[in-house]
Parts: C-alpha cells; structure tokens; sequence
C-alpha cells in the first residue's frame, strides 16, 4: 500500500517549514499590532508614558514647575525644592573619621554628597561661590548628622582660592581624605557664534580651571587610602548641541580624571567620576527660563533627585567599598 500523503523531502520541506514560519511571524505581529493599537488609543488611561519610580519614596515628574533663576542659582529660591536628604539611607561609617572637602556643595548634588559623607561619618569643607543662605542650610544638614562643617565661600578658579580652601580644611579638620570637584557652570547656546569670549571662559575656568586647580593643592595633602572625586556628566558622554561649550569641559574633566588617576595610583589616591544625567538643582532653573520638561526625555521619564545621584559618591570615596576602582566614569542617568 503506498502513502497518498508521501511528506516532502529536500527543497519542498524547507519551503514548507519557511511558509510555517513566515504564518508564525504574522500572528506574533498581529498580536503586538493589536496592543499597540490599544495603546494608541489609550485603553481606558491617557496613553502618556509614565515616568519610573524605583527608589525609596516618589519623586517629581514633569511637568516641573516652570522658574527661571538668577545666576549663580540659589536652591533656596525654587519652588520646587529638590530632594537631598535621604531619609532612608542609612549610615554604616563608610567614611568614619575622615575629611571631605566639596566644592558646590551649597546646593544642588553637592548638598546631597556632603549630607551623605556626613551620614558616613566625615567632616565636611563646603566650598561655594557666594550663595550663603543656601551654604548655612548645607552646613545645618551636616551638623545635624553630628558631624563638623566649614564654610569656605570663593571662586574654584583662582589658584589661590583653591590653596585656601585646602589649607582652611587641614587648620579645621586636620586631615583631607576626599576632594569632590562638584562646582560647575552652564549656560545654553543655540548657536556657536552665541558663545562669547567671555561665556567660554567663564565655563572653562570654573569647570576645568577649578578642578585642576583644587586637586593640584589638595593632593600634597591626601595620603593613600584617599580618593578624588568628579562630577561629569552625560553632555561629556554624548554630547549636546545647545551646551557646546559644558559638553567639551565635562569631556575634559573625564579625561582629566581618567590621566589623574594613572599619574595618582603610586600615592595610593584613587580618582573616579560620576556622570549623572539631568539632575533637579539649581543649575538648570539658571540656564533655561522653562525647565518643565525638564528630565522628560530619558528613558524614566524624570530628572534625578540630588539624593538619588549622592549614593555613587559615597560608593566611590569609601575605601571599604571601591578599593580597587580608579580612572572610572560612572554613569547614573536614568537609562538607556
């Protein structure tokens, strides 16, 4: 008796097992264009991506308050006031005993850093620019983390500054076991003739000019088990088109740590950089006059609260924790 069915063989099952396929595609396809056309349509909500909540408690999503703020940017000022306080990070003596000087800590990143050093353990330099009221409350935070705190006001770019504020620190302190190079200073551009000489230098002074200049007198200074620490940033990464002139001194300060570090690693003083993406400080209020969508773009969907970028410093500085990491640039930027 002979098969009335005989199965196909060579050429002919290929092209059997391809249709089978290709059938199988389509339904997989019908079924995602199905859920996107849900989605489109909203499905009973509003169709809008919402923004991640991962952390500890929730945090602000655009749209942000829209305020424009005078430069240098005073936190005090914003109405909506960023998160830096941490209440559920808890402390371990991470930095226990040790000294940190940081620059821009009045506010902003630098505020959340000296809290958490603090909370760790360490005495805290808060190097600003002018912006007093924000310093005192900075000062405030770490005192009431039953740790001691200098004001060391002056600008990151004249050398001089950079030996008092050092020298200032060792006469508070008497030691110097963490230099975080926080200041920064932004302001857009749409065009590249918008950019005057006095723009560009201004944003090369405090962003490279500073760092260098704070390092160079700190590490005289530092013994080994110390740490330096820089804030970058993702324009240093992957560019922006409206901060030309920020996107090259944060490139420069990646690579500045990256050679500061090899140059370091003989004196046992390790240098890392923190790169956030957009961050809820005072920094963009005073760059943009509507920051409503501020953050919005990322992949969460939010700009990052200052405590949420703090805890990489802390990770980064303790020498209980990243002994073994130095040259690094760690991106925290919610997502890629």
């Amino acid at each position: 008796m002979t098969d009335q069915n005989p199965k196909p063989s060579g050429a002919e099952a290929f092209l059997d097992n391809a249709e089978r396929v290709a059938r199988d595609e389509r339904d997989i396809q019908k079924a995602i264009d199905r859920q996107d056309a849900r989605a489109r349509d909203g499905d009973g909500d509003d169709g809008d991506p919402k923004a991640m909540q991962a952390g500890a408690r929730v945090y602000p999503v655009p749209p942000l308050p829209q305020q424009h703020l005078k430069k240098p940017g005073h936190e005090a000022d914003l109405e909506l006031e960023p998160m830096y306080d941490a209440p559920f990070y808890q402390g371990s003596g991470k930095l226990e005993g040790c000294a940190a000087l940081i620059t821009g800590a009045d506010s902003g990143i630098g505020r959340a850093v000296a809290v958490l050093y603090a909370r760790e353990g360490c005495d805290i330099a808060i190097a600003y620019l002018n912006e007093d009221q924000d310093a005192q409350a900075t000062k405030a935070a770490v005192e009431n983390e039953g740790r001691r705190a200098i004001l060391l006001p002056g600008d990151v770019a004249d050398p001089a500054y950079a030996r008092h504020a050092v020298v200032k620190t060792l006469e508070a302190f008497g030691r110097l076991d963490v230099l975080v190079n926080n200041a920064a200073f932004q302001e857009h551009a749409g065009d590249l003739e918008q950019i005057t000489d006095a723009h560009f230098d201004r944003t090369l002074k405090t962003n490279l000019y500073g760092y260098f200049y704070m390092a160079r007198a700190a590490v005289p200074h530092m013994k080994p088990g110390s740490a330096i620490l820089m804030t970058g940033s993702v324009v240093g990464l992957q560019g922006a088109g409206e901060l030309l002139d920020y996107g090259m001194t944060k490139g420069g300060i990646h690579a500045f740590a990256r050679s500061l570090s090899a140059q370091l690693i003989p004196k046992g003083i390790r240098v890392n950089v923190v790169a956030p993406g957009p961050v809820w400080t005072p920094l963009n209020p005073a760059d943009r006059p509507d920051v409503s969508k501020f953050g919005a773009g990322v992949p969460m969907g939010r700009p990052a609260q200052p405590e949420e970028i703090a805890p990489a410093f802390v990770f980064l500085a303790s020498p209980q924790m990243s002994s073994y990491i130095t040259g690094e640039i760690l991106p925290v930027i919610g997502g890629y």
